[in-house]
């Protein structure tokens, strides 16, 4: 598998489509409970179309590395994305894709080098200026429950209990009824040491309790709080019961001049497996 150091971190990648450097750059961003895996459906329909696809593992998860600095910032994050597209060669066709954190590295990377990627697509997060709103309603805190579970320590020891049932768990409750036995079987190496399971939960203790904030990374931690400008298109599963539904409500009116919001019907959370049927092909069509 082939890897890369960027910000002082080994990021390992799946990659689909030709190495030439000649084609545009694809970078895909995978989430939680997740890994680069989960973009095989889509990766390979990209590099159909032309372009050199490429999904880390991001750090932390395994086979990345565990960074040494115990950084996980939305910012750094987005840091990341800014600096693999640099150390494989990307230019200004290149064109960033995320789902969930991935997606939320996304809006900062894609805001803070507007002139690095042509287009933006970003799945189940949207804009933290949709977000902030409805993460005070009752219903989305009920669904956002286990990111305040995860700020204790007690976490550490439950999620990894009996081969991360605890995960199990989460993609029933947020893509109801969906089948996820194989893309389980794919994440869990990712997940399963208790250094790479602390190092996820560290995103969401970095997000709320703000442990290793760095503040030398303000200004693209702040980036990620507007959409950026270019054309992006943002799909949310209409069954999601991880970011409700009507976290969408209201998406367009934030982004750029065009880009486009689809509501996927008959998918929750992870949406691009779920209904690939439907999704690749909106992908594919927006960024050719």
């Amino acid at each position: 598998m082939p890897n890369t150091t960027v910000n002082d971190v080994e990021l390992h990648y799946l990659e689909w489509g030709t190495t030439d450097t000649a084609a545009p750059l694809a970078v895909c961003l995978h989430g939680f409970p997740d890994s680069a895996h989960t973009w095989r459906l889509l990766g390979p329909e990209l590099a159909e179309a032309g372009f050199r696809v490429v999904a880390p593992f991001l750090r932390g998860y395994a086979p990345s590395a565990v960074p040494a600095d115990g950084r996980y910032q939305s910012g750094m994050l987005a840091s990341d994305a800014l600096e693999l597209r640099r150390a494989l060669g990307g230019d200004e066709r290149a064109v960033v894709v995320g789902h969930d954190w991935g997606a939320i590295a996304t809006w900062a990377a894609a805001a803070y080098e507007p002139a690095s990627w042509a287009k933006v697509v970003a799945m189940a997060v949207p804009p933290a200026g949709a977000v902030g709103a409805s993460f005070m309603r009752y219903e989305q805190l009920k669904k956002s429950w286990y990111m305040f579970f995860f700020q204790h320590a007690l976490s550490d020891v439950v999620v990894g209990l009996d081969d991360l049932a605890f995960i199990d768990g989460l993609w029933a409750d947020w893509s109801p009824g969906y089948d996820a036995a194989e893309d389980l079987e794919l994440l869990k190496p990712s997940l399963r040491s208790p250094e790479n399971l602390a190092a996820a939960l560290g995103y969401y203790r970095a997000t709320l309790s703000g442990v290793g904030v760095d503040p030398a990374l303000d200004d693209i931690q702040g980036a990620g709080n507007a959409a950026p400008p270019q054309p992006t298109l943002y799909l949310h599963g209409v069954g999601d019961g991880c970011i409700g539904i009507e976290v969408a409500d209201g998406v367009e009116s934030l982004l750029a001049e065009g880009s486009r919001v689809e509501r996927v019907e008959g998918a929750g959370h992870f949406l691009h497996l779920e209904r690939p049927d439907v999704v690749n092909p909106l992908v594919v069509d927006f960024l050719s």
